[in-house]
């Protein structure tokens, strides 16, 4: 357990900004998720539509740092080439 005061709060700290990450981890799973889902149900409009917000949860997550940015252009590149390669 932290002892001096200053320990104490950063653990207050990294607790509330684990809670900030958590929240923005979920949010672009949830939105790659649900892309693929209406990719593989053949729903290609509603799925190029949802691509918009995983691009935007994404970009989210890599400007504060919680995925690198390549990465974050890795995961961008994979969805639209699968939502692609799906229409076809």
């Amino acid at each position: 357990m932290a002892i001096t005061s200053s320990a104490k709060k950063a653990i207050r700290s990294s607790a509330r900004k684990k809670k900030f990450n958590d929240a923005r981890k979920a949010a672009y799973k949830n939105a790659i998720k649900k892309v693929r889902k209406l990719a593989i149900g053949k729903k290609f409009d509603d799925a190029r539509d949802s691509l918009k917000e995983a691009y935007k949860a994404i970009d989210k997550a890599a400007k504060t740092k919680l995925i690198k940015k390549n990465a974050a252009s890795r995961m961008k590149s994979r969805i639209s080439k699968f939502v692609g390669k799906s229409a076809k």
